[in-house]
């Protein structure tokens, strides 16, 4: 469990490493000015993915049957703590640009996909 945990920490700050650098030099090329910040976007996403894959790692061991249904619920929370904690930078723009959704898309889609597949494997594996 311990391991794989580690294992998972360490894809997702690969993930981070090879995505946030590059899309913050796209963004910084194209001088566009975001009215967020892309650091705290990316960083939210990757204590979230670890939370949640943490907790579910936990739920698996103990009730290998309700792993899926915590995976779920984990990723209703962490939208909804999302907008919570985006909802002054990100929600109160009427419109955002296509950079702008663009840049919010990415790190979501990253760590989900992430998230899925290493979920996915132990699951798999109960």
């Amino acid at each position: 469990m311990i391991k794989r945990i580690f294992i998972f920490i360490a894809a997702v700050v690969v993930a981070f490493l090879a995505s946030y650098f590059p899309h913050h030099l796209i963004i910084q090329a194209k001088e566009v000015n975001l009215s967020f910040s892309l650091l705290s976007v990316y960083i939210f996403y990757v204590i979230a993915a670890l939370l949640v894959y943490t907790i579910v790692e936990f739920i698996a061991e103990k009730m290998p049957n309700q792993a899926g249904y915590a995976y779920l619920a984990s990723i209703f929370l962490k939208i909804g703590f999302f907008v919570l904690i985006f909802k002054s930078s990100v929600f109160s723009n009427d419109a955002l640009s296509k950079i702008e959704r663009i840049s919010l898309i990415v790190p979501l889609f990253l760590f989900l996909i992430l998230e899925a597949v290493f979920i996915s494997k132990l699951l798999n594996n109960k």
